[in-house]
């Protein structure tokens, strides 16, 4: 089966639903379709990563990287997320697409334990930068993915902190490639912003695991 091309796959992915009310000390800022497009579509035809692929999603939010996931071809996908209000409008979300190898679960990553260790060829995310409140959140969420994944991670990080998460990854023993650097967009979301909207410089990362 030929795969989706990129633009019909954004197009695809404008259609799902965002947060109403994000929440702030979980920095729910949606990924854009144009920026996951681009980043699954990458994953599936530079690193055959996704199509047949087990993968894991984690902080999967409205489940755009879910959805987008399985619109490539991928065997199954788990989604896994703290918030419950979060998890409803994926759900909502998968109805509207008709899509039935997706599966949802309720918990905090700091609570993902050594029962999920390589129980996923791939996992992607968009992880919480660590800002703020949740300072190494996002190295938390990285340290996560590769103890679940048996092949590759691929995450979005803060161009700032590059040199801090690729020093990271090889202390956790995983080779990093910076595939792209993105301006992420971020817009108006919460009340202390005070520009309609901000360009942040994201790299968007694959971590090779390969656990064979």
């Amino acid at each position: 089966m030929a795969r989706m091309k990129l633009k019909e796959l954004e197009s695809h992915l404008q259609q799902v639903e965002e947060f109403d009310e994000p929440k702030i000390l979980l920095e729910q800022y949606p990924t854009r379709p144009h920026i996951a497009a681009c980043m699954l579509h990458t994953m599936a035809a530079s690193f055959d990563d996704i199509e047949n692929r087990t993968i894991a999603d984690l902080g999967c939010g409205c489940g755009v990287l879910s959805i987008g996931s399985v619109m490539l071809g991928a065997g199954f996908v788990t989604g896994f997320d703290v918030d419950s209000d979060a998890l409803d409008l994926f759900a909502e979300n998968i109805s509207d697409f008709d899509m039935d190898n997706l599966d949802l679960i309720n918990i905090d990553v700091k609570n993902i334990g050594e029962g999920w260790k390589n129980k996923f060829e791939t996992v992607i995310m968009n992880p919480p930068f660590g800002t703020k409140h949740n300072k190494g959140l996002d190295m938390l969420f990285l340290r996560t993915g590769i103890m679940l994944a048996s092949r590759a991670v691929y995450s979005l990080h803060k161009t700032a902190t590059r040199e801090h998460v690729l020093k990271k990854a090889i202390d956790w023993g995983v080779s990093a490639q910076v595939l792209a650097e993105l301006r992420y967009d971020l817009p108006n979301t919460y009340k202390h912003h005070k520009k309609s909207s901000v360009d942040i410089e994201v790299d968007f990362i694959r971590f090779s695991v390969d656990k064979k």
